[in-house]
């Protein structure tokens, strides 16, 4: 009776499973189909997948699990708790954080860090989690738009066009300034204006080993440092190899197939920006023009994300900014639009969190893509 059950199950957690992973799946079956009916060399398969980039967010997968083990996350969340006095108050603070953290350490590893801790202060206050996680992912993109170093489509722009650092953040203040007014605005709008009410008993600020928090936080920074230099593959061969002496159960505990849903959508994606039939459709746009190659940036980043849409329009411009400026805005709208939209989903982890960011983000793709393209043309 028990092995019945036990065999009537198994296809229903299989099934779960399969549902959960369901971009992993989906992007598997597009690279295997696109294999089929496109064959490319071996060198292809390797450009596309961007092992650097692979290589770079395992790296920061397991610093931040080490840090999460470590109890660093929920004690810094206890001490944030402590400062803010309404749940308005509390989410500006942390959209504030998010912009300005991936300003300087790029919108995923911003990501990284304040994720987890919002998912901590929502298990011990009344914190809606997966408003603010939207909030967040929307944050990050309005920040890091202004830095060279900000977002990976900024820093192959900025790289491709040796532009001077000031000179490309000046250049993307409005656009910024205008992405971040409108994600505060929504911010306080859209959270409740009660005050925080504390769960006394899920509130645990202890740090359970500074041990591992310290070296976990050295190694985020290294890994950070490593990235910035291009030599996140030695980052991540350094990292497992640390970890596998001292913390082998935090290696346990990273999510490994996030690592397998992204290599999926960049051989995926990146086959499919270089079908005959898209490059011969773009042969036809005349990018010239700022308004088409602005509408472009942003239906292409809906399209394929918008880090393989900077490469696709790469060279078809020789106005850098013009195409910074558009895939930025295109990292709104589908969560595909930007991969940081689906790293925030991922570490939230929580019920119906991709409907919920499609149902904020396309509206504000929608109001915010006029806005900026009016604030860049006027006074960028």
């Amino acid at each position: 009776m028990s092995d019945a059950k036990a065999t009537s199950e198994a296809p229903s957690s299989w099934m779960q499973k399969l549902k959960a992973e369901w971009l992993l799946l989906l992007f598997a079956l597009l690279t295997i189909a696109l294999a089929l009916f496109d064959p490319q060399s071996l060198a292809k398969y390797q450009h596309w997948l961007q092992l650097p980039t692979l290589a770079g967010l395992m790296g920061l997968l397991i610093a931040i699990q080490g840090i999460r083990d470590s109890g660093l996350v929920q004690h810094a969340a206890v001490a944030v708790v402590a400062r803010a006095h309404s749940l308005r108050s509390l989410g500006l603070l942390l959209v504030t954080a998010t912009a300005l953290l991936s300003m300087v350490l790029t919108n995923d590893v911003s990501l990284f860090l304040i994720v987890p801790l919002t998912v901590a202060i929502g298990s011990m206050s009344n914190l809606p989690v997966l408003r603010m996680v939207v909030l967040e992912a929307l944050a990050v993109n309005a920040g890091s738009t202004l830095s060279p170093i900000g977002n990976p489509q900024n820093l192959l722009l900025w790289q491709h066009s040796q532009l001077p650092f000031l000179h490309f953040t000046l250049a993307m203040l409005p656009a910024a300034a205008v992405m971040f007014a409108l994600v505060a605005t929504f911010t306080w709008l859209w959270l409740p204006r009660d005050r925080i009410e504390l769960a006394p008993d899920k509130i645990d600020g202890q740090v359970t080993s500074r041990r591992l928090g310290a070296w976990s936080m050295a190694a985020l920074l290294a890994m950070v440092l490593l990235m910035e230099y291009h030599q996140a593959p030695l980052g991540s061969v350094l990292m497992l190899v640390l970890f596998a002496l001292l913390a082998r159960s935090s290696l346990a505990r990273i999510d490994w197939l996030l690592l397998l849903t992204f290599a999926a959508i960049f051989l995926g994606l990146g086959h499919f920006a270089e079908l005959p039939l898209v490059r011969h459709a773009l042969d036809q746009v005349d990018f010239t023009r700022p308004l088409t190659l602005y509408a472009s940036g942003i239906v292409a980043s809906q399209l394929i994300s918008n880090v393989p849409a900077t490469v696709l329009l790469l060279d078809r411009t020789s106005n850098a900014i013009a195409l910074a400026v558009a895939v930025n805005v295109g990292g709104f709208g589908l969560a595909i639009g930007s991969l940081a939209n689906l790293i925030a989903l991922r570490l939230a982890n929580q019920p119906r969190g991709l409907r919920q960011l499609q149902l904020v983000s396309i509206p504000f793709l929608l109001v915010c893509a006029p806005l900026v393209y009016l604030a860049w043309r006027w006074l960028g």
